[in-house]
């Protein structure tokens, strides 16, 4: 079953659906918003508890319910000061070494950094570094918030495909974080460049940023880069400060140099995360 429904994605008209339902989820008609907002808690669970608001009327349509605050304190960046955070709640879908320029993705499956981010210079100070792939589910808190302090220096938006980021998909189609729209979101740190990459998916392709609002839709036709290395003053986020988010989900991937940390012997792919545990440790 999942084969066939992951062989129907390549016939779907990826952006059509997604722009429906970026439609059908900023609907403000009461019934309609809170029949959509039910479904999804009670069908995920989603823990009302931590939410900055658990009166589903406060919610204007389903996406605001989506992209909810948190309760002050729900997260907690951790303590050790040499620790990079965990950038989302969320799943990790895979973790580990980039060797010689990939990034695995699924058994049989890998992908090239620089098709992920779209230049062969971008991708060249991760060429042997880090990564780490976190799926949000629609149970999760979908703001993602900066490992560590960094200062934005480009974004990239790439155009392509909105497949499915859900297990079953990743698991059998190649290339699958490479091909889908994504927005490049590159850091200067004081270790070096860090990669955070927004990746779109199927009815959950929205991507929004602290620093300029709705990027993704709309969808691109071609590479379109903002380059804020010459802004003044500089764009600086601090380590656990909100970055974006996603207007309905997806994944977050995040790329760390050689050398620089050494990421959290205790994460596993599949395993359940949060955002501001350790997701990596300095060296040196």
């Amino acid at each position: 079953m999942t084969r066939l429904l992951v062989a129907a994605q390549y016939l779907l008209p990826h952006q059509l659906l997604s722009r429906i339902m970026l439609i059908l989820t900023r609907i403000r008609y009461r019934p309609w918003k809170n029949f959509l907002i039910r479904q999804i808690a009670t069908r995920f669970g989603v823990d009302w508890s931590e939410a900055a608001s658990d009166d589903i009327e406060s919610y204007a349509h389903f996406n605001a319910f989506f992209t909810r605050a948190l309760k002050p304190g729900a997260r907690q960046p951790d303590a050790d000061p040499r620790a990079l955070l965990m950038p989302a709640d969320g799943r990790i879908s895979q973790l580990g070494p980039i060797r010689d320029g990939r990034i695995f993705q699924a058994k049989g499956f890998d992908f090239s950094t620089e098709e992920l981010l779209g230049s062969a210079s971008a991708a060249l100070p991760f060429a042997n570094g880090s990564f780490a792939t976190i799926y949000l589910s629609p149970r999760d808190y979908h703001r993602v918030h900066m490992p560590w302090d960094g200062t934005l220096s480009l974004t990239r938006h790439m155009p392509g495909r909105l497949f499915s980021v859900s297990p079953g998909t990743v698991a059998n189609v190649p290339r699958l974080f490479a091909r889908n729209e994504r927005l490049v979101c590159s850091f200067d740190t004081e270790f070096g460049p860090m990669c955070l990459v927004m990746v779109g998916a199927l009815l959950v392709s929205g991507v929004e940023t602290v620093w300029n609002g709705v990027e993704i839709p709309p969808y691109a036709g071609r590479v379109f880069e903002r380059d804020y290395a010459h802004r003044l003053p500089p764009l600086k986020l601090a380590r656990f400060d909100e970055m974006a988010r996603f207007n309905y989900g997806s994944t977050v991937i995040v790329l760390l140099p050689a050398g620089v940390a050494e990421l959290d012997p205790a994460l596993a792919a599949g395993q359940a995360v949060r955002l501001g545990q350790v997701l990596a440790r300095r060296v040196g």
